[in-house]
């Protein structure tokens, strides 16, 4: 297993010990309340367990060489976590949107248990604390499916911030009825954040472009040599994971030899690889007679 692998692999350990200690806190929340926010805020919790343990699988999948079958790797199988993450954090938003109705229907105080809230709000510390590394730990390995998760655990953290403040107006307020409200409202959160996660997730699946700036980088790298070539054209750029691929047409002036040819090209996959790391480049070489116009730059996409 590779270094980055066995990084993952940890956070993914990690995120699955998180999960279950925030929903036996959570669910001990709402044993001591009997809040119907809480109780929604701990099932949501569910799916971060499940995402957890998705997301050991697919990193220790995406993890594994190139073969005669996945010639360019397995590193989608990360978008694919990212994806089913997603569909449960839907699952979870419905479930929670029918337990709040119910409690609507026929509006209870929550107990004023300081220990039950208590125990909310060291599970949302926790979940902070795993969240923000698994964040970190996503973007400096280029890792969706890791930083997916650390995505759903902060969102986690804002609705139990959410309803938190809720269950206390209710406490201090006397509206039963608010409680149920709050915890509707967390669920449409949280199925706005399924949708994202699942959007995100077919990006990468259906090989949307890099982003702007990132393909700006790709272009600096190439234009950095643009005394030695004519013109390049027919840029193409997607993301698998952690890898990024990138091809394009070069013209070259006949003046070149073959020898000349396979150099230049090997600067400017040196230097695309500089800017991103962990880059496949392609690079069609055609002669003089397709430039567009002699000595200009082409950057159609």
């Amino acid at each position: 297993m590779s270094g980055r692998a066995a990084v993952s692999q940890r956070f993914a350990r990690l995120s699955l010990l998180a999960g279950l200690l925030v929903f036996v806190l959570k669910l001990g929340g709402y044993a001591l309340t009997g809040s119907v926010a809480i109780l929604s805020d701990a099932l949501e919790s569910i799916v971060n367990v499940a995402a957890a343990v998705l997301l050991g699988v697919t990193v220790r999948v995406s993890a594994l060489p190139a073969d005669d079958n996945h010639p360019y790797g397995h590193s989608k199988a990360e978008y694919i976590s990212s994806f089913v993450e997603g569909l449960l954090i839907g699952v979870a938003g419905v479930l929670i949107v029918q337990a709040t109705l119910s409690r609507l229907m026929e509006p209870q105080l929550p107990e004023a248990n300081w220990l039950g809230l208590g125990l909310t709000v060291l599970a949302s510390v926790l979940n902070l604390m795993v969240g923000l590394l698994l964040l970190r730990a996503g973007k400096v390995h280029r890792s969706p499916a890791l930083e997916a998760d650390g995505h759903h655990l902060l969102t986690d953290v804002w609705s139990s911030v959410a309803v938190l403040l809720g269950v206390a107006i209710v406490l201090l307020t006397g509206w039963a009825w608010l409680d149920p409200v709050i915890g509707l409202l967390v669920a449409l959160g949280i199925l706005w954040i399924g949708w994202r996660v699942v959007r995100r997730s077919l990006s990468g699946l259906l090989d949307e472009r890099l982003p702007d700036e990132q393909i700006r980088a790709v272009r600096r790298a190439i234009e950095s040599f643009e005394s030695d070539y004519l013109e390049y054209h027919d840029l193409r750029t997607r993301r698998a994971g952690a890898r990024t691929f990138v091809d394009f047409h070069l013209v070259l002036p006949e003046s070149l030899t073959l020898y000349e040819a396979h150099r230049l090209c090997d600067h400017i996959e040196e230097a695309i690889d500089l800017e991103l790391p962990e880059t496949s480049v392609i690079i069609h070489v055609e002669p003089q007679q397709f430039a567009h116009e002699p000595g200009t730059v082409d950057v159609r996409f």
